[in-house]
């Protein structure tokens, strides 16, 4: 098979399976957030961005395979989902350290200068405190939400470098 020979059901539904999966795990997230009532943090936030650009990249990479374009769009595209999971498998796992004590956390993440006796008492009460980033906000099986991220990341990677690199 060439290198600009269209993919087959395999690319199909791995990118589809991708696509759900990362639906999945950042729905999740999202759940916990405004049905739970956890607070997310700087890491946390920044643990989603892979996923909101790997979702519609993986989509692209479901219709590069359904439209039969050639393969080696489709296996780019899953690559490129590939790299986005290990940058969240960085993400989670540089979380988790600091959740952990292994390294210290950004020090701008939950900072608060201390209580504002300005402005009036709206602007008080509208004032937000995000949450330390070194502290878990739960844990689960022994592993915080960031610890999950890190074992849903490295399973979707997987995933995809299996899809970008099978012909």
């Amino acid at each position: 098979m060439s290198i600009t020979a269209p993919t087959g059901k395999f690319h199909k539904y791995i990118a589809a399976l991708l696509a759900a999966g990362m639906a999945a795990t950042v729905g999740t997230a999202l759940a916990f957030e405004h049905i739970g009532g956890f607070i997310p943090c700087k890491l946390c936030l920044e643990q989603r961005i892979p996923y909101y650009i790997g979702i519609p990249l993986m989509l692209l990479a479901l219709g590069s395979s359904v439209l039969k374009l050639p393969g080696v769009l489709t296996r780019g595209l899953l690559l490129a989902g590939a790299l986005l999971m290990i940058w969240g498998l960085y993400l989670g796992v540089y979380h988790s350290g600091a959740e952990w004590g292994f390294w210290p956390g950004p020090t701008d993440c939950g900072a608060v200068a201390g209580p504002s006796t300005s402005g009036s008492l709206l602007d008080q009460l509208n004032a937000f405190v995000p949450p330390s980033c070194d502290e878990a906000a739960g844990r689960f099986l022994g592993l915080s939400f960031a610890g999950w991220n890190v074992v849903a990341s490295a399973i979707l990677a997987t995933i995809a470098l299996r899809g970008a690199f099978k012909r």
